[in-house]
């Protein structure tokens, strides 16, 4: 199979769809790797590790998207690569289509052959190609927000430490909610645990013990005492498919104390604060009643090497598998791979995608 790697144009986003190593694995069966020049370059993947690796180099994404089969990236398509897309294709991405419906109802008019990392499921029924990066977020969320609370960004002043405990609520208590708890509790902090369902509470109480914890069934009136009372609110709300609840009404922002921080990890599904808007790397805050939010939606671009690496480590068994079998048999064949497909010749094929575009 012919598959391509282009360089990804969203801003500060320096990761990339293929490492060397995956180059490598792929080419050992016979595929052809075309990866567009320096897209690796920013983390120390040179073009030349690449030909190492059995890749061919081509100058521009047009290259690479008109000379493959398959595409591999990391973010959703830009506009500007819209052009790009065609029915012959299959695209292999984060692809988020909820978060964001006009986009994906012009990616629908291409007639590509969309497959989410996202809405692909393992037999637990966890996300495992969304798990690392949601890992990333969660512990990038507490690193950030802490940032965004020191005086000179716009926060409180107040540094979460054994110094002076600060309240800090997570929202949200899947992969990414319990990383930015492990972050939390390992500075002292005292946590509000926020989950609709008594069972993830339970399952947090059980990894992270009583003291300095609150586990708290989600209501509108609970996450608004939460919030007045916290330093740091970081948001982890994901449905399959699905654009993400708002969770945190802007009227709630007018309980909590000047220079308390959000981050709104749950931003690339369309946010899960009502007052959140996606924001950059160049500028990743912006306050609204006092309080500092911070919605970039590709938070683990952060740290692309490490988010590569373990994006990677998730997703080669399954390119492996589309390359060896196919796209169609390995689709019919493997109902978790299918489960990622979203798009395809024109229409939604992933039920969730459908209800979030159509109503």
């Amino acid at each position: 199979m012919k598959i391509g790697v282009p360089t990804e144009v969203k801003n500060n986003e320096h990761r990339v769809g293929l490492t060397p190593d995956s180059v490598r694995a792929l080419t050992e069966f016979g595929h052809q790797v075309f990866i567009q020049s320096a897209a690796g370059q920013a983390i120390g993947f040179t073009d030349e590790l690449y030909k190492l690796s059995g890749a061919t180099i081509l100058n521009t994404a047009s290259d690479v998207f008109n000379s493959s089969e398959l595409i591999i990236k990391v973010k959703e398509p830009t506009e500007q690569e819209f052009q790009f897309l065609r029915e012959d294709l299959t695209l292999l991405t984060y692809l988020h289509l909820a978060g964001d419906p006009v986009n994906a109802h012009k990616m629908l008019k291409t007639g590509v052959t969309g497959i989410a990392y996202e809405t692909v499921t393992a037999s637990d029924d966890s996300l495992p190609l969304l798990a690392p990066m949601s890992a990333i977020a969660g512990q990038l969320s507490f690193v950030v927000g802490s940032y965004h609370l020191l005086k000179p960004n716009k926060g409180r002043g107040t540094l979460v430490s054994n110094l002076d405990p600060r309240t800090i609520t997570v929202i949200g208590a899947g992969v990414a909610g319990k990383e930015a708890i492990a972050k939390a509790k390992a500075n002292s902090a005292n946590i509000k645990v926020i989950d609709l369902s008594q069972s993830k509470l339970d399952e947090m109480k059980k990894d992270f013990g009583e003291t300095g914890m609150e586990y708290i069934l989600s209501t509108p009136e609970s996450i608004r005492q939460s919030v007045a009372e916290s330093d740091l609110v970081i948001g982890c709300v994901y449905v399959v498919g699905k654009e993400a609840p708002k969770v945190l009404s802007k009227d709630m922002l007018d309980d909590m104390t000047e220079g308390t921080v959000l981050v709104d990890i749950s931003i690339d599904q369309g946010g899960c604060f009502e007052s959140s808007k996606p924001t950059t790397h160049d500028n990743p805050t912006f306050v609204e009643n006092g309080v500092v939010h911070y919605c970039v939606t590709n938070m683990p671009g952060a740290v692309p090497l490490t988010a590569t690496n373990a994006l990677n480590q998730a997703t080669l068994p399954y390119i492996l598998e589309l390359a060896n079998k196919g796209i169609d048999k390995a689709l019919a064949e493997n109902k978790h791979l299918m489960n990622g497909l979203n798009i395809q010749a024109g229409e939604i094929i992933h039920p969730a995608i459908k209800e979030a575009l159509e109503n």
